[in-house]
């Protein structure tokens, strides 16, 4: 795998988040990381060997000032078995961000450089452990906000997107093959370069898996930045309440006094797996004050902005004008109805507005009812309905996705090649160009400006 070439500079950096915690890890990386560590480290029990992977009790300290900086447990780890195929030092201290500053400050008074966002991946993908799919999922199980996102980022962490990639690579190569052949002995072309072979070839072995991960890639999108739904009704029709109901914390507060809610209040839950940024909004009417104004027309902009809208109604009143006219308002978004208060009498007649009650959910966010069934209407409204939704670990992010679409292009104009009797010359030019693509997913032909944009999402540490 040719790849941009880096430095060999000795870099460090804290890998714990920020904030007191029992525990805080500086992480070194490079050549230098072992004599580093002798020089700042007091073993308990000397002479210390520092065996490879060994955990070793002692002090680090401050030579220069005599200074006890903190009471530590370390681990030198030699290359080629790390994260980064460099060798590693870990210095486990207590959590104090002073602490591990005036540590991580020892360590750089060595001539030592403080790491870039992301700069032990990238060492681990430029030092051929991972390629850079298995890099970009690091960044999806650190920014994952649900259980299934975890699941599909560590899927991808495992190889499985790149496993689909290289199968489709591998028949694109061995296709390749066969056209160059027979450019090198066309006495034979007929024999070795069977087109219609050839397409047929790249019908069920490239194209038809290079679609279905396309197809995944909005699965995928759903998955890691989740989606947005607003809450919209009258005021005191129940917003707050299914807010907190679904929440199941007092989030917002509740009171029978209309325009309660003068902001949007935004929080995330987790629906079937999906992190889903829930919106409760100002109850919208005419004639309010400046302030319930205002949030009133941030309520607005969340529904401009948003991916479904809860549209929530009373059902112990019958529906009246201003309902209508808020249903009006909001009919030309993703659209699910919602009629609370199902606890008491009903008083809403459903064959005197059709199309606000087709396909309601009935619930009470006081009593806690039936909010499985809006879960899953909300799921399915989400997906588009399809009963079978991302259950495979191949999940492309947007960067994959357009090197596919524009992969699959140059697998069409090869398609078309074949069929139309092309010279081999020129359908091996659009063969070699659907390789790169898909080379670019991989990043074995990734420009070293996009790599810097894809380790610059990562935080410090990591």
């Amino acid at each position: 795998m040719s790849s941009p070439a880096h430095d060999n500079s000795t870099i460090a950096a804290i890998s714990t988040p920020p904030g007191a915690g029992g525990i805080g890890i500086i992480r070194i990386s490079g050549s230098e990381a072992l004599r580093i560590l002798k020089h700042v480290f007091t073993p308990a029990n000397p002479p210390c060997s520092f065996d490879s992977h060994r955990l070793y009790y002692g002090t680090i300290n401050d030579p220069q000032q005599a200074k006890l900086l903190d009471e530590v447990l370390v681990v030198f780890m030699q290359a080629p078995k790390t994260y980064t195929r460099e060798d590693v030092v870990e210095i486990h201290c207590h959590g104090g961000f002073l602490v591990l500053q005036s540590v991580l400050e020892l360590i750089l008074d060595h001539g030592v450089q403080l790491a870039e966002p992301g700069e032990f991946t990238k060492r681990a993908f430029l030092n051929g452990r991972i390629d850079l799919t298995r890099a970009e999922a690091v960044i999806d199980v650190l920014s994952a906000r649900t259980r299934k996102g975890v699941d599909l980022a560590l899927e991808q962490m495992s190889g499985s997107l790149y496993k689909e990639v290289d199968k489709l690579r591998a028949s694109l190569v061995e296709i390749r093959a066969l056209l160059e052949t027979a450019i090198d002995f066309p006495e034979e072309e007929i024999e070795i370069a069977d087109h219609q072979a050839m397409n047929a070839r790249l019908r069920t072995e490239v194209r038809a898996p290079l679609e279905k991960l396309i197809a995944q890639a909005d699965d995928g999108r759903i998955v890691r930045e989740g989606v947005s739904i607003v809450i919209i009704g009258r005021p005191n029709v129940g917003k707050s309440s299914l807010l907190n109901t679904l929440l199941q914390e007092e989030r917002a507060l509740v009171t029978s006094i209309p325009g309660t809610t003068r902001d949007t209040i935004e929080e995330y839950i987790d629906i079937c797996g999906i992190p889903v940024r829930i919106i409760d909004t100002a109850g919208i009417r005419e004639e309010v004050e400046e302030v319930e104004q205002l949030g009133i027309r941030r309520a607005r902009e969340s529904i401009n902005r948003a991916d479904l809208v809860l549209f929530l109604v009373d059902g112990s009143k019958p529906i009246d004008d201003e309902d209508v006219s808020l249903f009006e308002t909001v009919n030309h978004k993703p659209l699910l109805t919602v009629i609370n208060k199902c606890d008491l009498e009903s008083r809403l007649k459903r064959q005197e507005h059709p199309r606000i009650v087709a396909e309601a959910v009935e619930i009470s966010a006081r009593e806690q009812t039936g909010l499985e069934q809006l879960k899953q209407q909300i799921f399915r409204r989400i997906t588009g309905g399809r009963e079978q939704w991302q259950e495979e670990g191949c999940t492309p992010n947007l960067r994959h996705k357009t090197a596919m679409e524009k992969g699959l292009q140059s697998l069409n104009r090869v398609a078309e090649g074949l069929a139309g009797g092309l010279h081999n010359d020129l359908i091996t030019i659009d063969l070699l160009d659907c390789l790169d693509q898909l080379g670019d997913i991989v990043g074995e032909t990734t420009t070293e400006d996009v790599l810097d944009v894809i380790f610059e999402q990562f935080c410090l540490g990591k």
